[in-house]
């Protein structure tokens, strides 16, 4: 018997943080801010309950975000 502990799940942030207001998702990793604040206080069960979401929410996040024409569709408008 072994008394090793299982490996913790490291955070899944990738240094891009910024928050969709919409869904409040990092656009980064997919979490919330509640999620990243507390990420070094949660369980290994609870880490790995939030990681297995990320990979949709992210998906949901690139499938629902549509380009409004940036600066060019803006000056268009204007002009």
């Amino acid at each position: 018997m072994s008394n090793r502990t299982p490996p913790e799940i490291q955070s899944p942030c990738i240094k891009l943080c910024v928050m969709e207001p919409d869904s409040g998702f990092c656009m980064g990793c997919g979490r919330t801010r509640d999620e990243i604040a507390s990420w070094i206080s949660l369980t290994p069960s609870e880490r790995e309950t939030v990681t297995a979401t990320l990979e949709q929410r992210l998906a949901n996040l690139t499938r629902n975000k549509r380009r409004k024409g940036g600066r060019r569709n803006r000056l268009a408008k204007a002009g």
